[in-house]
Order: structure tokens, then C-alpha cells, then sequence
């Protein structure tokens, strides 16, 4: 069931139809049969006396076609039109009857067309304005508005109830107040043909807003699943940067406190035994701790990805394999594709944060005086770490989980790569992503 105010809507919008049409209706009218009924009219009673059994033509003084039932007839209907279209507007009315409302609407829409016609037009003069078919017509379109209006709202077993109510009301008016001198046997026709249609558009209509609501409630319920969609992918793009975050920071800060730790709990243990190696332990702690901080700094501004952003990929490795080198006193060697095919964002970013792991990792733990930073695309993109280092034991170190070697496979998988760590002691260390 709509809401009342979408009733509302519809109701303004059949009104607007329902007066637009009586204008055209009655532009068409005036301009094209009326002086042509007029002008045939007056030959004829000029020229030839009245056929046998048929009214004499409606003539006003002078001897010209009287057009006033015409004039009553848009008049009326006119009136009422305005009348549909000050409700549909007037909203204390909508407020008073309520529920009602609707019904009230349906059946001034659909009883006024017929009452006026069956009322007025049988004072037409004789012609086209006049006959059954012409009546029918006029008729027409507000009484498939009408249908819409009930389609649109109620079930199709209202249509059909709809559809029988008009014919009965026409039925009992014809019956009641029956037409002098015409054939009545051509409007009860056309009521029953009128039905018939108005059945068989109105199953048509209901079918349609049947579907229209089905998919009215498949779009509400996929835009409820997509909202839980999009709630559980900001949810887990907060615990994706929570772990970026993680993986940053593990070799920086927890392993500067872990070196502090146990640096002042192996001072406090010297401390009544030899103050001087106390004291030289504590310094130590302090230059751990000041590294710490610029490690720390270093990580944080890292996560912008600044060099990124401004040199681009390749430069941007070339600047950190030459920092790293410049603090640590290592040597090192390039070999970057020039130039390289466009990437996404993302994965340049992969290729950026494993390159700064792996080269973080090996300053730190490797021992080693060499390393090489590969970086290929032909097809698939390929990054290569190699150092001279001392290698570990791959077995040993992917059963403890080491982090750092957590966080750059899920960096590689997130981007769609894959990435392998190829290790042995005192043989170096190869890192190799693949995307």
C-alpha cells in the first residue's frame, strides 16, 4: 500500500490529465464539428423537410444551431475537474476523510464523466457531438485514468470490481432516465465492450505494478545488503590498516623497546657488581633509545608514501636502497626497467612497501655488505631483493611467524601477487615478489 502522500501525487496528476483533456476535447470540438454541424444543419432545414420518426434540430432563435447543451456540457465537466484538482490539493480534506480519501476521489473521477454525459448530451443537436460513439470517447480517457488509478492501488480483483460498478451505474442511469428517439441497444453495446477492455488493461496494469513492486523490493533489499556490504568492507579496511600499521612499526619501535628491555634489565643486574659496565650499558640503552625515535620518525613519515607520490616508483626505490646504503655503509646495485609500464596505485605501492621491508629487514639482520634491488614487467611484474648476508634457516624462522614475513605476503595477496622468501645460512637472502 502507498503512502498518502504518493496517493496525493497520483490524484494531482490525474486531475491535471483530466482538465488538459477536456480542453483538448473541447478545442477540437469547437474548431472542427460544430461549424461543420452547424453549417449541415442549416442547408438542411433550408432545403429539406424532417425524415420520419426523428426530432426536429435543436434551433435557437433566428433559426441557428443551438450550442448551449455543448457549452453546459464542458461547463460541467470543466467545474468538476477543478473540483478533483481542489481536493487532490486541499489537504484537511485528505486530513478528515483519511483512509476514505482515495475511494472519495475514485468515485468522483469515475461516476462525474457518465453522470454528465447521460445528463447533458442527450440535449445535443443531432451529429457526430451527439452520438453514442462520440459520447463513448469523450468518456474514455477519464474513465481509463480512473482504471489506473484503481491498478495502481488495489488488487486486479478491484479492477474487474471496478470495471462491473461503472457498467451497472451506466446501465441503471440508461434504465432510469432512457434516451427519447434513439437506439439505447448501442450504448448498453458499447458499455459491455467498454468492460470487457477495461478488464483486459486493467489485468495488464496490475500485472506491471505487481512487478514494479517486486522489483521495488528487490532494489530495497539489495540496498540493505549492500549498506551491510559496505559497513563490513569499512570494517575491514579499518583491520587492514590496523595491521599496515603493525607491519610498520614491528621492525622499528618493537624491536628498538625489546633491545632497550633488555639492555636496562642486564644494567640493573650489573648495578651493585660494576657500575662502569652499568653505566656503559645504560648509555647503550640511551643511543638504542635515540635510534629508536628516528627509527620510529622514519616509519611514521613512511606511511605517507611522500617519496611515492612525488618520484614516482622507481626513483622512489632508488632513494630508499641509497638511504639505506648511506647509513649502513652497504653497496648496492640497480637494475629498474626504464621505462615502466603504467601501474595501479596499489600495486605500485605493494612493490614500494615490500621493498622497504625487505631492505629494513636485511640492514638489520642479515649482517650483510651487499644487496641488489631487481624490478621488472613483461607480462607480470617481478621485484627482486638480493643480500649477501647470513641467511636463516627458513623452516625455523616461518615456524616462529616472523612478521615481517606475515605482513609482506598479506601486502602481496592483497594486491593479487605472491611472494617467496628464498633463504640458507650464510648463503644470503633472495625476496621475490610477483604480481
Amino acid at each position: 500500500m502507498r503512502t498518502t502522500e504518493d496517493s496525493a501525487r497520483i490524484l494531482r496528476t490525474a486531475a491535471w490529465i483530466w482538465l488538459g483533456f477536456l480542453f483538448a476535447i473541447a478545442l477540437m470540438d469547437f474548431a472542427l464539428y460544430a461549424p461543420q454541424v452547424q453549417r449541415m444543419l442549416g442547408e438542411t432545414t433550408r432545403v429539406q423537410p424532417p425524415l420520419p420518426n426523428q426530432p426536429l434540430p435543436n434551433l435557437g432563435q433566428g433559426g441557428r444551431l443551438n450550442l448551449s447543451p455543448v457549452y453546459g456540457y464542458y461547463t460541467a465537466n470543466g467545474l468538476m475537474a477543478l473540483l478533483f484538482i481542489f481536493f487532490a490539493y486541499w489537504k484537511p480534506v485528505q486530513e478528515k476523510l483519511g483512509a476514505a480519501y482515495y475511494s472519495f476521489m475514485l468515485a468522483v473521477i469515475a461516476a462525474a464523466p457518465i453522470v454528465i454525459s447521460l445528463s447533458i448530451v442527450r440535449r445535443f443537436p443531432q451529429g457526430p457531438l451527439s452520438s453514442a460513439e462520440g459520447m463513448a470517447l469523450r468518456q474514455l480517457p477519464v474513465l481509463f485514468v480512473a482504471l489506473a488509478l484503481v491498478a495502481w492501488r488495489y488488487r486486479f480483483l478491484h479492477v474487474v470490481f471496478f470495471s462491473l460498478i461503472i457498467t451497472a451505474f451506466e446501465f441503471a442511469l440508461l434504465v432510469l432516465n432512457p434516451f427519447e428517439n434513439r437506439n439505447v441497444t448501442v450504448y448498453f453495446f458499447i458499455a459491455i465492450i467498454r468492460t470487457i477492455s477495461f478488464i483486459a488493461v486493467g489485468f495488464f496494469i496490475s500485472f506491471l505494478v505487481s512487478r514494479l513492486r517486486e522489483q521495488s523490493e528487490s532494489l530495497r533489499q539489495a540496498n540493505a545488503n549492500l549498506t551491510h556490504y559496505a559497513s563490513t568492507l569499512e570494517q575491514l579496511a579499518v583491520s587492514r590498516e590496523r595491521n599496515r600499521l603493525a607491519r610498520e612499526l614491528h621492525d622499528t619501535l618493537a624491536h628498538s623497546l625489546t633491545a632497550i628491555s633488555v639492555s636496562l634489565e642486564a644494567a640493573k643486574a650489573y648495578f651493585d657488581i660494576d657500575p662502569e659496565q652499568t653505566r656503559e650499558m645504560i648509555d647503550k640503552s640511551l643511543e638504542a633509545t635515540r635510534k629508536g625515535v628516528d627509527e620510529t620518525r622514519r616509519a611514521l613519515k613512511s606511511l605517507r608514501s611522500s617519496e611515492l607520490e612525488d618520484l614516482g616508483l622507481s626513483l622512489a626505490i632508488k632513494k630508499v636502497a641509497e638511504s639505506a646504503a648511506s647509513r649502513f655503509g652497504l653497496d648496492f646495485e640497480l637494475d629498474l626497467q626504464d621505462p615502466m609500464p603504467s601501474l595501479s596505485p596499489d600495486v605500485e605501492q605493494t612493490i614500494f612497501r615490500v621493498t622497504q621491508e625487505a631492505i629494513e629487514n636485511l640492514t638489520k639482520h642479515s649482517r650483510a655488505k651487499k644487496f641488489s634491488i631487481r624490478l621488472s614487467s613483461h607480462g607480470q611484474t617481478t621485484l627482486i631483493i638480493a643480500d649477501d648476508g647470513v641467511g636463516f634457516d627458513m623452516r625455523s624462522r616461518e615456524a616462529s611467524g616472523h612478521f615481517g614475513l606475515v605482513g609482506m605476503r598479506e601486502r602481496a595477496e592483497l594486491a593479487g601477487g605472491t611472494l617467496k622468501v628464498k633463504s640458507e645460512k650464510d648463503k644470503g637472502t633472495q625476496v621475490i615478489l610477483t604480481i
